[in-house]
């Protein structure tokens, strides 16, 4: 099965930035909302509130719209998106740029309170809900930021004074005991630290993770028994950091590539390295033990930021498995689906133990857009199996998030919901797709009178 062919290189594009709050009360819906459906849709990524640019842009930079040319696109300043779902009907929809400290002096508007930490506070990657909290995250080290239910920025976390440095963009919560783990990263010594956040919200466990040199640590995996550390090619860069630079890693060929088992309740002197082929890992699937093996199931970049180092999307990432002796110390590489793919989402009632589906974004890379792709792909890893919701011409979907039917229900039976971009509109719509009916029709669709852009990740949360 193929959707889009491999090549060489694509460009990453979001369209122009959209310019304004909103809010929309009770859009239409266009079929049947499943009841079941209690909660809220949120999606973030870049929104680059305007500026002046300082710099000329280099003459060999991707024409992306919307930024300045120079501009590392994982800069731009954050946004969220927000549909409240609820008895069959959407009560609203509304967006909210964070209150970080470059967006508060050019709304004029005073910054989020709380400690920060490092020259970046620009939590634009990802959502999370912990003890009560949800949280704007973002890359490089810097602190949570909370959000209200108006999407308003609350303050800066550190957890009640637990967090003594900065956190991670892809925490991940253990579906056991509820704790929230994380692998952050810093540009000092040791470059990075294995936390665990216990349900109140606070960190109970710090572990330094040495490192050669400080990399971009996007994501990690979780299994019953370890934190895998993705230890790859995409190192620091001083110069491009005393350049300004919000995002200063680039692709370092000398660096190598391996992965660090972590025991969760051991320490630094514990990690096992094993080596795999270069690459890069943004977004993992899941991880789980079998027998003396871990399997490790990834999105694989084979090179990212090299070429052009503001960009992700210069080669096309695809679905791959790595099988772990750790007994041996050694790697077995499979590709499990060679269709050009990314953001991978799981039904997290599994997370960390074997799982047997995984939903992905398929990607377009000649029409020029990663963060959105003509169909969403439904893998069923037992049976060696891939299914595809297509959408029409002209329409993307952004990364989906799984909602299980019920709290009993099989994996993966339940609800996937995307926001789509339709290119003839202009505007944004909720999809979502009934899983017992995946290659159908959605069952229900919230169409927007505004622009929702592809964001880096959506999420769901339950309730109120």
């Amino acid at each position: 099965m193929m959707i889009a062919p491999k090549c060489a290189s694509a460009t990453l594009s979001a369209g122009s930035p959209v310019t304004r709050e909103t809010v929309v009360l009770a859009p239409p819906v266009r079929g049947a909302l499943p009841p079941e459906l209690d909660g809220t849709f949120l999606l973030i990524g870049p929104n680059r509130l305007p500026q002046p640019p300082t710099r000329r842009p280099a003459a060999d930079a991707p024409p992306w719209t919307g930024r300045p040319r120079d501009e590392h696109f994982f800069a731009g300043d954050g946004m969220v998106h927000a549909l409240r779902l609820r008895e069959g009907r959407c009560e609203e929809y509304r967006n909210r740029w964070l209150r970080t400290d470059r967006a508060a002096r050019i709304l004029g508007e005073l910054p989020a309170p709380g400690p920060r930490h490092g020259p970046n506070d620009n939590a634009n990657a990802n959502i999370v809900r912990h003890a009560g909290r949800t949280l704007a995250l973002g890359d490089g080290g810097p602190r949570p930021l909370e959000i209200d239910a108006a999407l308003d920025t609350v303050a800066r976390v550190d957890f009640d004074g637990t967090l003594r440095g900065g956190f991670a963009a892809h925490p991940q919560h253990d579906p056991v005991t509820g704790e929230l783990h994380a692998i952050t990263m810093t540009p000092e010594p040791p470059y990075a630290a294995y936390l665990v956040v216990d349900v109140d919200g606070r960190v109970r466990r710090s572990v330094p993770v040495p490192l050669k040199q400080p990399v971009m640590l996007h994501a990690f995996s979780l299994t019953e028994h370890y934190a895998l550390v993705y230890d790859l090619p995409v190192v620091f860069s001083p110069a491009a950091a005393a350049a300004g630079s919000r995002v200063p890693y680039v692709w370092d060929d000398g660096h190598g590539a391996r992965l660090g088992l972590l025991p969760r309740e051991g320490g630094a002197d514990d990690i096992l390295w094993v080596e795999v082929s270069p690459c890069f890992v943004f977004h993992p699937v899941n991880a789980y033990e079998t027998g003396r093996h871990i399997v490790v199931d990834v999105v694989r970049h084979p090179r990212v930021f090299d070429r052009y180092p503001s960009s992700p999307g210069e080669t096309p990432p695809a679905l791959v498995r790595w099988t772990v002796d750790a007994a041996a110390g050694t790697v077995q590489e499979e590709e499990l689906c060679d269709i050009v793919q990314e953001f991978p989402v799981i039904d997290d009632r599994v997370r960390g133990a074997r799982h047997r589906f995984a939903f992905t974004t398929a990607l377009d890379p000649a029409g020029g857009e990663l963060l959105g792709g003509p169909a969403l792909l439904r893998h069923d890893l037992a049976a060696g199996r891939t299914d595809a919701h297509r959408l029409p011409p002209g329409r993307t979907a952004g990364q989906a998030v799984f909602v299980p039917r019920e709290p009993h229900a099989p994996e993966g039976d339940g609800w996937l919901l995307s926001m789509v971009a339709d290119e003839r509109t202009g505007h944004g719509e909720l999809t979502v797709v009934d899983t017992a009916d995946f290659t159908g029709p959605p069952a229900a669709a919230v169409p927007l009178p505004v622009r929702v852009p592809h964001g880096f990740h959506a999420t769901w949360t339950d309730g109120a």
